[in-house]
């Protein structure tokens, strides 16, 4: 027996709200007791990340997949993981729950509940790095899905770690984070005008990993429901 629509939902929602409250939490923390020196505060930035990203797959994984990211539900979607009329509140959930999780970052540290970002990442080199981010974080998800499934959330808590320092816009790979990361002028944050190259390069790189991969991976439809992690099946003797 599936947990039911209601608990999956929930689950992204939650799941994606402490993902943004690590994120921009720590880059609040890490700019605050940084000095000025702001490599500690990325260093600061990125192990709170890659550390939240493990618990939270870990924690949400066998309800939902743990997506917590549109291009990851879309990815799934396309190979039969989770049914399209569902992809939808999936969406909705992880939106909701990125802009949530930004404003619970702001109450913890006393600011103001939103402030428009003025953060600029423009360029073809940052829209690049997106592309290549995103391509890379669903390469891992679908390599290790398919081959050894229960190292996912470590694999993809050690990618986004990773790529926080080898991408010049250090990794949102999340449409979902971005638009919420604009709706906070801290550390983190990213201009309005600049999400939108932010998103098409993401979307791309997803569909260009998911491609590769179903080419690399005939039976890769087969193993859909392991993203990220194997999910779906309610434990005996629990009711949602």
């Amino acid at each position: 027996m599936k947990f039911k629509l209601h608990a999956r939902i929930a689950a992204e929602f939650v799941g994606t709200a402490f993902l943004l409250m690590a994120v921009v939490g720590s880059g609040i923390m890490g700019e605050r007791l940084s000095g000025g020196i702001v490599a500690i505060a990325l260093l600061a930035n990125t192990l709170a990340t890659g550390a939240a990203l493990v618990a939270l797959i870990l924690t949400f994984g066998p309800i939902s997949g743990a997506h917590f990211n549109p291009v990851v539900t879309l990815a799934d979607a396309s190979q039969r993981g989770i049914a399209w009329i569902e992809v939808p509140l999936y969406l909705i959930a992880q939106v909701l729950g990125a802009y949530i999780g930004v404003l619970c970052a702001h109450l913890m540290f006393a600011l103001p509940i939103f402030s428009i970002s003025q953060h600029a990442r423009s360029g073809m080199a940052q829209a690049f790095s997106e592309f290549v981010a995103t391509f890379g974080l669903v390469s891992v998800i679908w390599g290790c899905s398919r081959l050894r499934s229960s190292v996912v959330p470590f694999a993809v808590g050690a990618y986004i770690t990773a790529a926080y320092w080898f991408t010049a816009s250090t990794s949102f790979a999340n449409p979902a984070v971005t638009l919420a990361r604009a709706a906070t002028n801290t550390f983190s944050g990213i201009r309005p005008f600049d999400v939108p190259g932010f998103l098409v390069a993401q979307f791309a790189g997803a569909g260009a990993a998911t491609a590769l991969f179903s080419w690399l991976i005939p039976t890769l439809r087969s193993v859909a429901t392991e993203v990220l992690v194997p999910h779906g099946e309610q434990p005996e003797g629990t009711h949602l």
